[in-house]
């Protein structure tokens, strides 16, 4: 049985920060289940140390949240803490008496808050390189490049066709105009390309992969990476594992290749593939097609899109494979199936 914290105000002034939450937003602290709501305020009874007791968020690098909680299947909030507190050695995770749980947030708002976090820490400066640390190049020129190699370095090209390259560990980078490129290659880096046919690439550990521009491609290769490609025939890839890839625009495919990984494909005839171990693949938009072909892999959907399953055995060989559409022959719309003895099964 959960347990559930009363409500209660507080005046003091609060702290913004992140919080991840299970898909039915909860937590389980040793194993115990708290229950949250959005909107509501809650109050730590006893001590509070990080990393022991207390309200657990994240008041650091945004992304940092993927040391905690998978891109895939977790729900982010944007939450508010005051009273007492304590943080780790980072400085990245705080424990937190009061917790006040504000609205939920995507991906791509968490990739944008955490470009936003390193620039703001980063030192602008003119011209087209630097190299220190903390430092960040910005430049609006047409056809303009804006490179950041140092530790949280932040580049942004905004011109028409600028790149923005930023490789230093948790650097951001940002190219907004047409046809631009960003690529945040550092540990915890994200990289943003929000214009038309813009491409945004974070290959580093825990990296963020944003392409919100029409026929914008994500990627995202490191460790828990996240791909978020969200304009018209749009692709996002997340190959590292625990990942997530989304891909909300029409015709845009998702691919999810690593360990637990989740790829959704919520536009018009949309594909999502999840090819790693344990993986989820989901198709929410019309006419779409989910795949789920790695073990013990799951795959669901609307009414009317595809699903393909396929079962293996622990060393891999496949054993049997299954096609169907949602509505047909008792499946479910929204409803995760997994294959066993050759028939899909319904799982959580």
């Amino acid at each position: 049985m959960s347990r559930k914290k009363a409500a209660i105000p507080t005046d003091s002034a609060p702290i913004a920060a992140y919080k991840g939450f299970r898909d039915d937003l909860t937590c389980r602290p040793d194993g115990k289940v708290f229950q949250f709501e959005i909107g509501k305020t809650y109050r730590h009874d006893g001590p509070v140390k990080a990393c022991e007791s207390g309200f657990h968020v994240i008041t650091g690098h945004p992304l940092a949240l993927f040391q905690y909680y998978a891109p895939a299947g977790t729900r982010i909030c944007q939450v508010e803490i005051s009273g007492a507190m304590d943080s780790d050695d980072s400085g990245e995770k705080t424990a937190a008496e009061i917790l006040t749980v504000g609205k939920e947030i995507g991906l791509t708002q968490l990739i944008l808050d955490a470009v936003k976090w390193v620039t703001d820490r980063a030192k602008l400066v003119d011209g087209t390189h630097t190299a220190g640390d903390s430092e960040a190049v910005r430049n609006d020129e047409v056809q303009g490049a804006a490179t950041a190699s140092g530790d949280q370095g932040a580049a942004t090209a905004s011109g028409y066709q600028g790149a923005a390259t930023a490789s230093g560990d948790q650097g951001a980078a940002t190219a907004s105009g047409n046809w631009g490129a960003a690529t945040a290659s550092g540990e915890q880096g994200a990289a943003t390309a929000s214009g038309e046919r813009g491409a945004a690439t974070a290959s580093g550990v825990q990296g963020a992969a944003t392409a919100s521009g029409y026929q914008g491609a994500a990627t995202a290769s490191g460790r828990r990476g996240a791909a978020t490609a969200s304009g018209y025939q749009g692709a996002a890839t997340a190959s590292g594992n625990w990942g997530a890839a989304t891909a909300s625009g029409n015709w845009g495919a998702a691919t999810a290749s690593g360990t637990r990984g989740a790829a959704t494909a919520s536009g018009t005839r949309g594909a999502a593939t999840a090819s790693g171990d344990q993986g989820a693949a989901t198709a929410s938009g019309y006419q779409g097609a989910a795949t789920a072909s790695g073990y013990e892999g799951k795959a669901r959907g609307k009414e009317g899109c595809a699903l393909f399953l396929v079962e293996r055995s622990t060393s891999g060989e496949i054993m049997h494979a299954w096609a169907g559409i949602v509505g047909r022959d008792g499946i479910k719309s929204d409803q995760f199936y997994r294959l066993s003895g050759g028939k899909p099964v319904e799982v959580d």
